[in-house]
């Protein structure tokens, strides 16, 4: 039975809503981080309240799901008349134009210092990608899953255990920490292994929308209610799956919190399936779904480039702002204690700048929608 409809030639709302909630969450952690005084870690179940944590694990969901989610717009876009060449040729210079901007644009919203980040790890991915889309479809997939399962088996070699000559290129795949290139001391924050993977599994994955509405509904609630199931089993056991193991609090919210917390550095499996299984969950339930609500993170979803870059220096430019009035905890903000804003503060600072970078997107997505030129697809 041949389970394909007809060939996707517009962009998918519900990939598109998905997106754009991540986007508006990938900010409020990015507000915390130049506003909030507590300088704790937020994952420190000894030091940080329930709130706190919630607020930094919730933003766990943004890399996972973009990772994912750019892979599947790859696929799409061979559906939408591009052939094998063209999507290579493309994520080949996309990709790439994405490291630069992390070494650059991206850098100087962040206020300087050498941080490969997300936008890095999205852009080798992507080219990385460019050189797969002439694998058949199954390959590329089981590609991306033997990285998304199988990469917590190299936990255990740690960068002591790396001859001298190859422990930068083992930092760059796989262990968070600094390199020198050229002189210059790098902080490498994304790891490669396994967000290749990510994006490898996202664009086979994207087969799932060639697929009729209702088959596609009844599939991603297997798929998201399985890795939720697969997540607390091997969590439970802690046997694989993340490095660090969860224990008893004292209480049961507590407990439940330290379950929950995955290692992001690189993405452990664990981090992975607690976090792309309910993307998938919420994939079925917004099928078909199209309101006043869901139409606001259409816009942010359909330029998330731009709304990225936008809402880094809209932040630190109300940081400096509000920074010439409380001392924040930043590195453009030298001198004085940092003294910062409440988590109720950063809070109400996040929606004030979500709600004002809507306006700019939506213009955005409208210029896209109503222009062809090719540089658009880069932004």
């Amino acid at each position: 039975m041949n389970l394909l409809a007809e060939t996707p030639k517009k962009r998918i709302d519900s990939i598109d809503i998905l997106r754009g909630v991540v986007m508006v969450i990938m900010a409020l952690d990015h507000t915390r981080d130049f506003f909030m005084a507590e300088t704790i870690d937020p994952t420190d179940l000894t030091r940080a309240s329930t709130l706190l944590f919630l607020t930094r694990f919730i933003t766990h969901y943004c890399a996972a799901t973009f990772v994912f989610l750019a892979g599947t717009g790859a696929f799409l876009s061979l559906n939408r008349g591009k052939t094998k060449r063209q999507a290579s040729n493309f994520l080949l210079s996309r990709g790439l134009w994405l490291v630069i901007l992390e070494l650059t644009v991206i850098r100087l919203g962040w206020g300087g210092g050498q941080f490969l980040q997300v936008i890095w790890a999205i852009g080798i991915s992507m080219m990385i990608l460019g050189l797969l889309v002439y694998l058949p479809l199954p390959v590329v997939g089981a590609f991306g899953l033997i990285l998304i399962f199988g990469h917590d088996a190299l936990d255990g070699i740690k960068l002591s255990m790396v001859p001298a000559g190859e422990k930068t290129l083992w930092t760059f795949l796989h262990v968070q920490g600094l390199v020198n290139i050229g002189g210059e001391t790098i902080f490498v924050m994304y790891p490669l292994i396994p967000w290749v993977g990510v994006m490898a599994a996202g664009y086979s994955f994207g087969k799932i929308f060639t697929i009729d509405a209702d088959k596609r509904k009844r599939i991603l609630i297997i798929l998201g209610s399985s890795a939720l199931v697969l997540f607390i089993i091997i969590r439970y056991f802690a046997i694989y799956g993340d490095p660090t193991t969860w224990t008893y609090q004292g209480n049961i919210h507590r407990t439940i919190l330290s379950f929950i917390d995955v290692s992001k550095y690189p993405p452990s499996l664990d981090y992975l399936l607690i976090t792309l299984g309910p993307g998938m969950l919420f994939l079925a339930l917004i099928e078909g779904k199209s309101n006043k609500f869901t139409d606001i993170f259409v816009v942010y979803g359909r330029v998330p480039l731009f709304y990225y870059i936008c809402h880094l220096y809209l932040i630190h430019f109300a940081a400096i702002v509000l920074g010439l009035i409380i001392p924040l905890p930043t590195s453009l903000l030298p001198g004085g204690p940092a003294v910062g804003l409440s988590l109720g503060g950063v809070y109400i600072v996040w929606v004030c700048i979500v709600t004002t970078l809507y306006f700019p997107c939506r213009w955005f997505m409208k210029y896209k929608r109503s222009h062809k030129q090719w540089w658009l697809s880069y932004l």
